[in-house]
């Protein structure tokens, strides 16, 4: 969509109109849960990624790759689950995956029981089926809300991506507690009852029927609107910067910090707990506002955060604040981008839309822990090309959203 212009604020609900239906805060809630526990199960090998590393003798390369591995799956497979959900629901979809998600967690246990690296990549590949749920969460949702409370509902929602916080914090101390094995089989009983709790309490919004449409056709519909490819590129970069440090950073801290397990993971888990609270942020300043606006400040924002990180700030206070606003940055950006895409996608194309940006986050968070392993300078302990390359893109997205886009309703080009 070429050309700039004025941004118009989304219409204001007639006075004495709801802004939610019966039961919105409650499911709100278990979704929310649902994404943040799936988000633990899979986060699980970041936390750990120096332990296998240390004990398996992996090169940075090797670390790296092990690390990206889960988002892969958790990437692609977004863009069947966000139709899917169209055509079960929420409700049911978000439930099975709680379950499903139970063996690849199970099995990673396995893998490192036994200290093999390839079963490392192939169940780290299987545990990116949980990192899928943001897609069937996020048409969940909205079908709660009017169009002007989805940018607080969806950014409420998107809150769950703390389940990484919470692993960062309490798998690497369940591992000393409990024991590595028995710590995956505890995230596993919790997936067990989530799963249970979702059948018992949660339910589809009043109105919501099932799309008979057969799947691929309505990918092609999907790949059809521009919006659909538009906010893919600014997710990847805000939500997909995210991941990637989220999954990369107990690596980052101890290679350049020299931080311990449980130090790191600490760290880690303040990063994304920053990167939680500026999420729904971003949502409801979008709904205030304007979702452009939010973009563009997050892009701005975090540039010069990474700027600042290449730099190699001394710790605690100096780099601590620095990693604080970069995920605070990118946390806004990313719930700016879906209060955009609930703003400009026709409600029929919700799921579909859902899963491919989902996707398009997912995978930008999928290549910079590799390029971050293959510029990883051993001799000064630096990341300086992978953050100047964050820098370049972060840049670019802001260029382009500034440019070429603008902020329009649903079914605009």
């Amino acid at each position: 969509m070429a050309g700039t212009g004025q941004t118009s604020p989304a219409p204001a609900a007639p006075q004495g109109a709801p802004t939610s239906k019966p039961g919105a805060g409650l499911n709100l809630a278990l979704a929310t849960w649902a994404f943040a526990i799936t988000f633990w199960a899979w986060n699980l090998v970041g936390p750990l990624a120096t332990v296998y590393s240390d004990d398996l003798g992996l090169s940075s390369t090797q670390k790296a790759l092990l690390v990206a591995t889960p988002v892969l799956v958790g990437a692609v497979g977004r863009i069947p689950v966000g139709a899917l959900t169209d055509r079960f629901g929420g409700r049911t979809v978000l439930a099975t995956l709680s379950f499903v998600s139970i063996v690849p967690v199970l099995l990673v246990a396995l893998a490192g029981s036994v200290g093999s690296y390839p079963l490392l990549l192939l169940f780290g590949f299987l545990l990116g089926i949980p990192g899928t749920s943001f897609a069937a969460g996020i048409p969940f949702v909205n079908g709660w809300y009017e169009p002007r409370r989805r940018g607080f509902a969806t950014g409420l929602f998107g809150a769950g991506m703390g389940g990484t916080a919470l692993s960062s914090f309490f798998t690497p101390r369940f591992v000393d507690w409990f024991g590595y094995t028995a710590a995956h089989v505890v995230i596993a009983a919790a997936l067990a009852a989530t799963g249970a709790l979702l059948l018992a309490l949660m339910r589809n919004a009043p109105g919501w029927a099932p799309s008979t449409e057969k799947v691929m056709p309505k990918l092609r519909a999907a790949a059809r609107l521009p919006v659909t490819w538009q906010m893919s590129f600014l997710y990847a970069v805000t939500f997909g910067g995210f991941v990637a440090f989220s999954t990369y950073l107990p690596t980052y801290l101890k290679s350049v910090y020299d931080f311990d397990l449980a130090g790191a993971g600490a760290r880690t888990a303040g990063f994304a707990l920053a990167a939680v609270v500026a999420r729904p942020l971003g949502g409801v300043l979008s709904d205030r506002t304007n979702p452009r606006l939010v973009v563009l400040i997050s892009l701005a924002g975090a540039a010069a955060a990474a700027a600042v990180m290449a730099l190699k700030p001394a710790p605690e206070i100096p780099a601590g604040l620095d990693f604080l606003a970069t995920a605070f940055f990118l946390g806004l950006g990313a719930g700016g981008v879906f209060a955009w895409v609930a703003r400009r996608t026709p409600p029929e194309r919700v799921g579909s839309v859902t899963g491919v940006v989902g996707a398009a986050g997912g995978l930008g968070g999928y290549f910079p822990p590799l390029v971050m392993g293959a510029t990883y300078d051993e001799a000064t302990h630096s990341y300086t090309i992978g953050l100047v390359l964050l820098v370049a893109t972060a840049l670019l997205a802001l260029l382009y959203a500034a440019t070429r886009l603008r902020d329009t309703r649903a079914g605009a080009s």
